[in-house]
């Protein structure tokens, strides 16, 4: 089992950070389609208040509950202070979603003992493991 399959079938609640309430945006997608698949999926953006009936929070550090994943959909040069806080929060993955690559804060979060994933979609990860093999969840 690869990594990313390890963490689609092991993780259950995953933190979409820059998740919007706007049907036509990518994040808005893969945050529908990670809730319609049973993860518990939490958004974190502060220009909104929610997100498909989820609270969304301001930042990592606000979050109510333990993550497994945080999801980022953000520019490659914001995800430092994100991977920080999702060390804090003591997440297990920090997945950077398709076209976001930032190698210094994948390497620091690697040395905090995190797993990373980087330019992966993680709705398109799941629907390509989920196919052949079925719910092994």
């Amino acid at each position: 089992m690869d990594d990313i399959e390890e963490i689609l079938w092991n993780s259950r609640t995953v933190a979409v950070v820059g998740a919007s309430p706007k049907e036509d945006r990518p994040s808005y997608r893969v945050f529908s389609y990670l809730k319609s698949q049973g993860y518990d999926v939490i958004p974190v953006n502060p220009a909104c208040s929610e997100v498909l009936g989820e609270t969304s929070y301001p930042d990592l550090l606000s979050l109510p509950r333990p993550v497994d994943v945080v999801d980022i959909f953000r520019r490659s040069e914001d995800v430092p202070p994100i991977v920080e806080q999702a060390i804090q929060i003591k997440a297990k993955v920090v997945w950077m979603q398709e076209g976001i690559v930032n190698e210094a804060a994948a390497q620091r979060a690697r040395q905090a003992g995190l797993k990373v994933v980087m330019d992966h979609c993680m709705r398109k990860e799941h629907l390509r493991l989920k196919e052949p093999k079925k719910d092994r969840r």
